[in-house]
């Protein structure tokens, strides 16, 4: 007698044959003349960057994706994501699942507005030096929790859109955590990247810190500096009359 639920269907696959799938696939692109931007994980916990691991730390923290999290790191470690592309605020990509051909991903990234680019550079004043220290995750703590905290430039939930050709009913499959794990392997190889999937101009955000830091500099430029000594404390201080 057949069962209604045949769970034969849902057993996983092996790492092996997910390989050996992806593998064909990719073949048969390259035989079509396609040429694919397959996810390499060169790291066991996936990604090495600030940014890179902020993107995945900043997943992780939500509830609704905690379902398929797991599956998805495994999916990425397994090459499955053979296809992953960044255009603007959204990502193409195809992952390699148990059928024969690669499942479709399309995720969308909510940009951000110019009033929440604007708030974010006016807090960056006193702390972005450069360009480079920004890409590198070089800065103090309290700007890292100005970026991944509350109102920071880290996507929620409501803010990341998504859709797989896969049939899998849940609110986010594991072909699609796959995939948002493979962004932050992006963003190890190019953290530019998040800002463009932000909408962010991120040369014009550092401009516009330091303008905004040199502005505060001259408006505190005709007040004396509580550090110089007036004429009666260099007196007391060196013993010159």
């Amino acid at each position: 007698m057949k069962k209604y639920w045949n769970t034969e269907y849902y057993t996983q696959i092996s790492v092996e044959e997910l390989q050996q799938k992806a593998l064909e696939s990719t073949k048969s692109a390259s035989n079509k003349g396609k040429t694919l931007s397959p996810i390499v994980v060169k790291s066991k916990s996936i990604i090495d960057s600030w940014w890179g691991q902020a993107w995945c730390d900043n997943l992780e923290h939500y509830a609704d994706y905690e379902s398929r999290i797991e599956r998805g790191k495994r999916y990425v470690r397994s090459g499955a994501v053979i296809d992953l592309k960044i255009t603007g605020s959204k990502i193409l990509a195809r992952v390699q699942g148990q059928r024969r051909s690669p499942y479709k991903v399309e995720i969308h990234i909510s940009s951000l507005n110019e009033e929440h680019c604007q708030m974010i550079a006016s807090k960056c004043s006193k702390n972005i030096k450069n360009l480079e220290a920004l890409i590198n995750g070089d800065f103090p703590d309290e700007l890292k929790e100005l970026f991944t905290g509350e109102n920071g430039i880290f996507p929620t939930p409501r803010e990341i859109s998504f859709r797989c050709s896969c049939p899998d009913w849940a609110v986010m499959c594991k072909h699609v955590a796959a995939v948002l794990y493979g962004v932050g392997v992006r963003f190890d190889e190019n953290p530019f990247m998040f800002f463009t999937l932000r909408g962010i101009d991120v040369t014009r955000m550092v401009d516009v810190a330091l303008e905004n830091k040199v502005e505060m500099m001259l408006e505190n430029v005709q007040k004396p500096s509580k550090r110089i000594l007036n004429h009666h404390e260099v007196e007391n201080t060196f013993g010159i009359k």
